[in-house]
C-alpha cells in the first residue's frame, strides 16, 4: 500500500508539472501543486521507507522530473501551440483606382491634414503632407498607399 501511495503522489506531481509546461506556460498554480505534490511524495518515502530506498526513489523522481521537462521542451510539442501564420493587409476597397502619383487636382475643402479633393471630377478624401491647404489650391498627389491619398 506504501509503494502505491508513494507512485501516485510522485506520477501526480509529474503529471501537474507538464500540465504546467505544456499547457499552461507560466508560474502557475498547476505546476505548484505539481512541485507541493512532487515533495511530499519524497518526504512520504523518507518517513516510509529505509533511507537508502528513500534516497534511490528521490533520484529516479528528481531523474524522471528532469527528463520530463527535457522532452516538453525539446518534442517540438510547442509547435503545435505556437503561431505560425501572420495575417497581413487591409481593408483595400479600390477606391484609389485610375489616380496616380503625380495627377493634379483641386481641393475642395480646407485640407487641415484631411480634407477633400477632386481628380476628373471625382471627389476623394486627401491627406496634406504639406500641412494646410486652402479651399481651391492646386493640389497634387504624392503617395498613394492602401486607401489613403497623400497630397502637396
Amino acid at each position: 500500500m506504501e509503494w502505491l501511495i508513494l507512485l501516485s503522489l510522485i506520477l501526480l506531481g509529474l503529471v501537474l508539472v507538464l500540465v504546467e509546461i505544456l499547457f499552461i506556460p507560466g508560474t502557475t498554480v498547476v505546476g505548484i501543486l505539481g512541485i507541493i505534490v512532487g515533495i511530499i511524495g519524497l518526504i512520504y518515502a523518507f518517513l516510509t521507507f529505509e533511507n537508502q530506498v528513500a534516497l534511490g526513489i528521490s533520484g529516479l523522481s528528481i531523474g524522471l522530473h528532469l527528463a520530463a521537462v527535457w522532452y516538453g521542451f525539446s518534442s517540438g510539442l510547442w509547435r503545435k501551440f505556437s503561431l505560425k501564420s501572420t495575417q497581413s493587409g487591409g481593408a483595400y476597397d479600390g477606391r484609389t483606382k485610375g489616380l496616380e502619383v503625380g495627377m493634379e487636382g483641386k481641393a475642395v475643402s480646407d485640407i487641415k491634414p484631411i480634407g477633400k479633393a477632386v481628380f476628373h471630377g471625382e471627389w476623394y478624401e486627401v491627406k496634406s503632407e504639406a500641412g494646410f491647404i486652402e479651399v481651391g489650391a492646386t493640389v497634387v498627389i504624392s503617395k498613394l498607399e492602401h486607401n489613403t491619398i497623400s497630397v502637396k
